[in-house]
């Protein structure tokens, strides 16, 4: 499995300015003609600075059930803030391994030559590849993502879905990209929709980053912590691979989601054209 050089474009488009990385998972094509549906299934970092217009913004979105994909740390440092109503479910990611990179972000950029000399090392690149295998192989992200995808097939139908972790760009990216690559959506753009969050997960860092700077660090280095990196995404499947042979042997053998409940996540989630 491999992700192709030639990206298809899709729908840069943040939903509120106050939280640049949701987004609509929807809008991509699929095989057989079909598109990803819109409207029923978002995706973004976390929820607990919602307030005011804000959350009244996100009310319109009409989300009846979030599921939050971070560790019990985050969790307790940031609560999600929702309207009244919106079912909350908890998919703990990486409970099993909770030092994780993407869950230790604000510890990661306090130290700005500290930084430097890990991106310039590899050493960044490194610990969030190895994050990206685990999601395929860590008893916890089995579950975890077992929680999201059966959320999924079982209310998309009902209401529109919402999951996230704390940046929305690695848990939430790599279970956006493994239920696309299951519905059929080419290579090219599952790549691109993934790399959408180096610029708009990265926005939703502002403060972070201006505090980096003021420190004496250089912003762009923050990129592959704040970011993402294509081989981050290539490191998870490769990893897929070699341990399952294909998206949907991992959906079916490590998550137990077999052929009958796949084929309820395409019914749910695709359109002809």
């Amino acid at each position: 499995m491999s992700i192709a050089d030639d990206p298809i474009p899709v729908r840069p488009a943040p939903l509120l300015a106050a939280m640049p990385n949701l987004r609509d998972a929807g809008g991509l094509p699929a095989a057989g003609g079909a598109h990803v549906r819109t409207g029923v299934l978002y995706r973004s970092g976390q929820l607990g600075q919602l307030s005011g217009d804000t959350l009244t913004a996100f009310g319109g979105l009409g989300v009846g059930t979030v599921v939050d994909l971070r560790t019990d740390a985050e969790r307790a440092f940031l609560p999600d803030r929702l309207p009244d109503g919106v079912e909350l479910i908890v998919a703990d990611v990486l409970g099993d391994r909770a030092a994780a990179a993407p869950a230790q972000l604000n510890e990661l950029v306090k130290d700005p030559q500290r930084v430097a000399e890990a991106v310039r090392g590899g050493h960044v690149e490194e610990l969030f590849a190895r994050t990206y295998r685990d999601f395929v192989t860590l008893p916890s992200a089995h579950a975890g993502f077992r929680t999201l995808y059966t959320a999924i097939a079982d209310r998309a139908d009902t209401h529109p879905l919402l999951f996230h972790c704390t940046a929305g760009k690695d848990r939430t990216g790599w279970a956006a990209a493994a239920l696309l690559l299951l519905l059929g959506v080419p290579d090219g753009a599952v790549l691109e929709d993934f790399m959408l969050s180096d610029r708009l997960a990265f926005a939703g860092f502002a403060p972070l980053v201006d505090a980096f700077v003021r420190n004496g660090g250089d912003a762009d280095v923050l990129h592959p912590i704040l970011g993402v990196e294509p081989g981050y995404l290539a490191a998870g499947l490769q990893q897929l691979e070699a341990s399952y042979g294909s998206v949907e042997a991992w959906f079916a053998d490590a998550l137990g989601l077999d052929a009958v409940v796949q084929e309820q996540l395409r019914a749910r989630l695709l359109v002809a054209a």
